[in-house]
């Protein structure tokens, strides 16, 4: 993936958006990156156990590569956010960009959505506002965006407007047995693999399975 790229990670709940999310800034850690996470599904400790299970000890590297950013409990901490504000938020990253320092950064909003749940209309000015303050401080993104398991449409359809790149996830029933799929959809002026994916998550994260032999209208909402 590019550097300098926001990518628009979007899917069901229970896809594996998330997860891939953590891989993400997992991988920036061991090579050296200043990363920023920002949960507004799970709390900061949730999150940290979560990677634990994985096999992955965050712990020692918080405040020096990473900043955890929670939105979900708003406690008074110098790293929560009190109130689901895109200005707040936008303000808290540039905060937790500059207490981490110079050097490459990749930073995750998961999810994004939320921040316009109650008022979907506003999801490409607040995508915009986003990508264009923040892209000057030089993050990789991924912005992580909820579908609606009802209508199977993204709260707002701002993110993919304005993202570089679009990684979609999809999940269906078969045999029994519940699947899931990813497909990178759009990478700006690169050159990538079309093909679904069937995936796992394990106890070691994320697995790519093989390419399946389906169309992606194919996979539908369970």
């Amino acid at each position: 993936m590019p550097e300098g790229f926001f990518i628009a990670i979007v899917g069901e709940p229970g896809t594996g958006k998330t997860v891939l999310s953590l891989h993400f800034i997992h991988q920036g850690i061991v090579d050296g990156d200043k990363c920023i996470y920002v949960t507004t599904e799970e709390d900061r400790e949730s999150l940290l156990d979560q990677v634990g299970r994985f096999g992955w000890n965050w712990e020692p590297f918080i405040g020096k590569r990473l900043i955890i950013i929670d939105a979900l409990k708003g406690q008074e901490d110098p790293w929560s956010i009190q109130d689901m504000d895109i200005e707040l938020l936008i303000s808290k990253v540039i905060e937790a960009k500059k207490a981490l320092g110079y050097g490459r950064s990749r930073l995750v909003i998961d999810s994004i959505s939320a921040f316009w749940l109650e008022k979907p209309a506003m999801a490409r000015k607040y995508s915009y506002l986003v990508k264009r303050v923040l892209g000057k401080w030089g993050f990789t993104a991924y912005l992580v965006s909820q579908y609606a398991v009802t209508t199977m449409f993204a709260f707002g359809w701002g993110v993919e407007h304005i993202a570089d790149g679009v990684i979609r996830f999809r999940r269906k029933i078969s045999g029994g047995v519940l699947k899931r799929y990813l497909m990178i959809e759009k990478m700006r002026n690169t050159r990538h693999d079309k093909r679904i994916y069937e995936i796992d998550i394990t106890d070691r994260g994320l697995v790519i399975l093989n390419p399946a032999d389906l169309d992606i209208e194919h996979v539908t909402s369970i």
